[in-house]
């Protein structure tokens, strides 16, 4: 088999099973474009094979026009000697024929083999249709437990998920593309005490696919996108999307959770939401882009069945509303340095009515900032270890911004709070496989502290978010190529103060030590209190 070939074969298998590739529609892309390549090599190859018939008839012809000729210039030899020469000269022909052509058509059919094996690969994979699909399921099975304020413990020794991603996408031309993603997240069986009465806030739209609920497939992304290589006549590559946005699973966070990186920074934002983006880039060399967001968090509408439908209602929050600007001064692929400023309108907090009172009340907006650099690789040519070894940090910053009668982060009516919040962290390969990636990283988080992190995959509560420290480790292994995955991660929470999974006002938000927790008045509410969580948690993935 010739070395065209092979490479040809090699790039189909390659296309077929590489999760790493930039998007799922760029992949699907290149494998019906290598189909194409292979068919016409396919074309090429029975041309070819058709050739050495007529090559070999030629030669034969050849030889017996050659063999008249010996024979009127030999027609003084005995014509014994004449004929036997003559038969003995077909017969070698005849021979070299035969094996010519068998060799030859044998290698062709074994090419043609191969290469419409690796077509039906290929047709298998795309199906034949324009939308590409994707699953991704992973069971995880968790051991968590709780310290709270007053003493006392909770706990779920072997807590059970179903979690599905049902990914699509659809490029219609080089400039646009749409991509959506279906979710289903379950616990095993039925789940005690998930109803509308005592867990009214779990279906939040900000976690509806991040939350082990309910049994419904739900909409997680659902955009389109369009790019262009210049703008307005600059060389200035640029994107504008609008949707239901991948903002869950962003940069840092996204490296334990073995998943590409997302587009806002895991440290500041890690919800679902709605909105548009645009980005630019403004140096392809140095990988400089800007990239601006806008969104929204909740739309104040009223009922469908009222006498103006959807229309604005003082009786409701007002509009949760978000913008800002991810900037990247530096981007080589190896070292990287990112930032992210946004701010969040019309922030809101549960109402104190009744425990299951579902209604919020607006209490103020906030500021928030990030910076984070990374290395992929310490220096280089320094072994396979280091050149593989990802080490980042990261520092944050929030500022409250209260209405003048509305306390945030419990501070007085109308004052404004700072928090910060570092975090650092290293990947690096397995000590056991080749393939495998190891991970620590802790974060600390001050008394105002806030993020918006409600979505992050951590079942006892964002770590991102912690007022305090947390520690995490992981070790993440490819049992069967990069197809099925498993991992192991252990996490553990210190809180230094409460409400650090709360929303933004002083109900549940309210930042209070935890050893003043017990004091009156607060007493009562200390077997609410989380004083320090740990989970253990096992997972298997499937991704194709």
């Amino acid at each position: 088999m010739n070395k065209p070939l092979l490479l040809s074969l090699a790039t189909a298998m390659l296309l077929t099973t590489n999760l790493s590739a930039e998007s799922m529609y760029e992949r699907f892309e290149a494998m019906e474009k290598e189909m194409q390549k292979l068919k016409a090599e396919i074309a090429e190859l029975k041309s070819q094979k058709s050739t050495p018939k007529v090559a070999a008839k030629k030669v034969a012809k050849g030889t017996e026009e050659e063999e008249e000729d010996e024979d009127e210039e030999d027609a003084k030899e005995p014509k014994v000697a004449s004929a036997s020469k003559a038969q003995g000269a077909v017969s070698v022909a005849a021979n070299a024929k035969d094996e010519e052509e068998e060799d030859e058509e044998d290698s062709v059919e074994d090419r043609l083999g191969d290469i419409e094996e690796a077509i039906s690969e290929i047709n298998r994979n795309t199906s034949g249709s324009h939308l590409k699909f994707q699953v991704d399921y992973r069971f995880a099975i968790e051991n968590m437990d709780y310290e709270m304020a007053d003493g006392s413990s909770a706990k779920n020794d072997a807590f059970m998920t179903n979690r599905l991603w049902i990914d699509m996408g659809y490029k219609a031309t080089n400039n646009l593309s749409f991509i959506g993603q279906l979710a289903y997240n379950k616990a095993f069986g039925a789940r005690s005490g998930a109803n509308a009465q005592n867990a009214p806030y779990e279906t939040f739209d900000w976690i509806a696919n991040e939350n082990a609920y309910d049994d419904q497939i739900r909409v997680r992304n659902a955009y389109f996108l369009w790019q262009e290589q210049e703008f307005l006549g600059l060389d200035i590559p640029w994107t504008f999307s609008i949707g239901r946005r991948p903002s869950t699973n962003g940069a840092l966070v996204n490296l334990r959770d073995d998943d590409a990186a997302s587009s806002p920074i895991g440290h500041g934002i890690n919800v679902e939401f709605d909105g548009l983006s645009s980005q630019f880039t403004l140096s392809q060399k140095y990988g400089t882009s800007v990239k601006l967001c806008l969104g929204r968090g909740m739309s104040e509408a009223a009922p469908k069945f009222t006498s103006t439908p959807y229309a604005d209602t003082n009786d409701y929050n007002t509009n949760i509303d978000l913008a800002g600007f991810i900037f990247t001064p530096y981007d080589d692929k190896q070292y990287k340095v990112s930032s992210m400023y946004y701010y969040a309108s019309n922030l809101i907090d549960m109402t104190m009515a009744t425990p299951t009172d579902t209604s919020f009340t607006t209490v103020g907006g906030m500021h928030s900032g990030v910076v984070y650099a990374s290395t992929k690789g310490i220096g280089k040519n320094l072994g396979a270890f280091l050149d593989d070894t990802t080490i980042f940090a990261s520092f944050a910053v929030s500022v409250t911004d209260p209405k003048n009668d509305q306390g945030m982060l419990g501070s007085d009516a109308g004052e404004s709070k700072t928090g910060t919040s570092f975090w650092i962290g290293t990947q690096f390969p397995s000590l056991l496989t080749d393939d495998g990636k190891w991970g620590l990283e802790y974060n600390h988080g001050s008394k105002y502290w806030r993020s918006v992190t409600y979505g992050e995959d951590t079942n006892i509560g964002s770590k991102v978010a912690a007022r305090g420290d947390a520690y995490e480790a992981y070790f993440t292994e490819y049992l069967v190529d990069d197809i099925l995955s498993m991992q192991l991660r252990y996490t553990y929470i210190d809180y230094k103060y409460s409400g650090s999974n709360g929303f933004f006002g002083n109900t549940s938000g309210s930042a209070m030590e935890i050893a003043d927790v017990m004091m009156t008045p607060n007493g009562d509410i200390a077997g609410n209190v989380v004083d320090k969580a740990q989970d253990i948690r096992l997972y298997i993935r499937y991704r194709y």
